[in-house]
């Protein structure tokens, strides 16, 4: 799909989507629970989330969406072999492929995109060491047969935080006690805090130690009573605060400031930089200054902190990068030649970028390199173009804002007076506002 993306203002208020991150979390933790639950379904499913879904239930569980809400009923333990399509799902991958071997499946696990060339290696180490065995299947990406034993697991803190998220949850599991120690500084902490925080909601136990956590053997999953609502994703808002910040006046409700969640720092960001964010997360344009921005918490902001920076006054640097080179695509490399192409000044380095901020960018051709947050960032830039830029690819979205497109229609159908364009637009505007 190819989108036309003018120059425009912003102007409306959002409700923040339902947190991926989150999502993954409760589904997973539900699926190991010894009673049914229910998580409140208030948005489309994004494809990462789909597939974390049709995986459990190739594992035994039971997920159906009725009315609103999601019912998990638990992974049933059997001996069956399993497939498990984790499309381009990264954390799909993580997490599910210790959970599997912690049920002792024989399991198959194929992936799309750049996921089969995504980094895995750690975790199948620390795997083959505790009783997994690696199968050869020409069908799959990678299979898995044996049963995951309890023990010491060490993992590097700079490759993912998923496999960390992975390993706590499969091995409450277990019959042993264990161990998982983190051999460098655990870069995106906050995504192994959202975890444990999921964890001790279904009433599993983690302690705390030196440079990791010791997890009790034996533990059962507990379903909350209630029904559980993930939280507001900081990482889809931070567009629509980016919006804000370069071309009008954009809310966005739904977001918890005390959440755990590493995107959270979007906001952070914009402070720095100048922009005018109220409390409750409005935010207007006003002119940018440059910032140094360390990635290493989160590096999903990148391509989005990379549009704000590109129309800041003065050089801009983001260091500790250099995981985002093996993400849906490289994204330092995507990032640096966008920004060019829009006649911005990017350079990027083996673990960051230099950025030097223009006033405007002029009109291109981009490609999203089928890359969710590559394509929703260059949707912000082309709101301060000099006339129009293309997109081709622009559908990279569904794998983690289906309806992205249709809420970008809405809030940017604005002329530079705050008008709406035509009737065609006060038409989206009016059901936009209108739920």
């Amino acid at each position: 799909m190819t989108r036309t993306l003018a120059k425009s203002r912003v102007c409306g208020k959002l409700r923040a989507i339902a947190s991926k991150s989150d999502f993954h979390r409760l589904l997973i933790a539900a699926s190991l629970a010894e009673q049914p639950c229910k998580i409140m379904l208030e948005d489309a499913p994004s494809n990462d989330i789909l597939a974390t879904v049709d995986c459990l239930n190739a594992l035994g569980a039971s997920i159906t969406m009725e009315g609103g809400k999601i019912r998990v009923a638990p992974i049933k333990r059997t001996s069956d072999e399993c497939w498990l399509d984790c499309g381009e799902s990264g954390s799909t991958l993580r997490f599910l492929l210790p959970i599997a071997a912690a049920h002792g499946k024989k399991a198959s696990f194929i992936g799309k995109g750049k996921l089969p060339q995504r980094p895995i290696k750690p975790l199948l180490d620390e795997l083959l060491r505790h009783g997994v065995k690696i199968r050869e299947d020409a069908h799959a990406m990678l299979a898995i047969e044996g049963q995951l034993r309890a023990g010491d697991y060490g993992l590097p803190g700079n490759v993912s935080s998923q496999f960390v998220s992975g390993l706590l949850f499969a091995l409450p599991l277990l019959e042993g006690n264990s161990t998982v120690c983190i051999t460098s500084p655990l870069e995106s902490s906050g995504y192994a805090d959202m975890t444990i925080q999921t964890l001790r909601r279904f009433g599993i136990r983690i302690e705390a130690i030196d440079n990791g956590w010791a997890i009790a053997g034996g533990q059962s999953y507990r379903s909350p009573c209630e029904c559980l609502r993930p939280e507001g994703d900081w990482s889809n808002a931070a567009f629509w605060l980016a919006a804000g910040a370069l071309a009008g006046d954009v809310s966005v409700a739904g977001l918890d400031a005390n959440s755990m969640q590493p995107d959270r720092q979007i906001a952070d960001v914009l402070r720095k930089m100048g922009a005018d964010i109220s409390p409750d997360l409005t935010v207007r344009q006003t002119a940018l200054r440059a910032i140094d921005f360390d990635a290493s918490g989160a590096p999903d902001l990148v391509p989005i902190v990379s549009v704000l920076m590109a129309l800041a006054e003065g050089a801009s640097h983001i260091t500790n990068a250099a995981r985002l080179r093996v993400k849906e695509c490289d994204r330092l490399q995507a990032v640096a030649e966008t920004i060019n192409a829009l006649g911005g000044d990017c350079v990027a380095h083996a673990d960051g970028l230099t950025i030097r901020g223009v006033a405007r960018f002029k009109d291109a051709a981009l490609d999203s390199y089928n890359d969710h947050r590559i394509a929703m960032s260059i949707a912000v830039a082309g709101l301060r173009t000099q006339g129009a830029l293309s997109l081709t690819r622009a559908e990279a979205v569904q794998k983690s804002y289906p309806h992205f497109w249709e809420d970008y229609d809405a809030v940017c159908a604005f002329d530079d007076a705050g008008i709406p364009q035509d009737a065609e637009s006060i038409e989206r505007i009016r059901k936009f506002r209108n739920g």
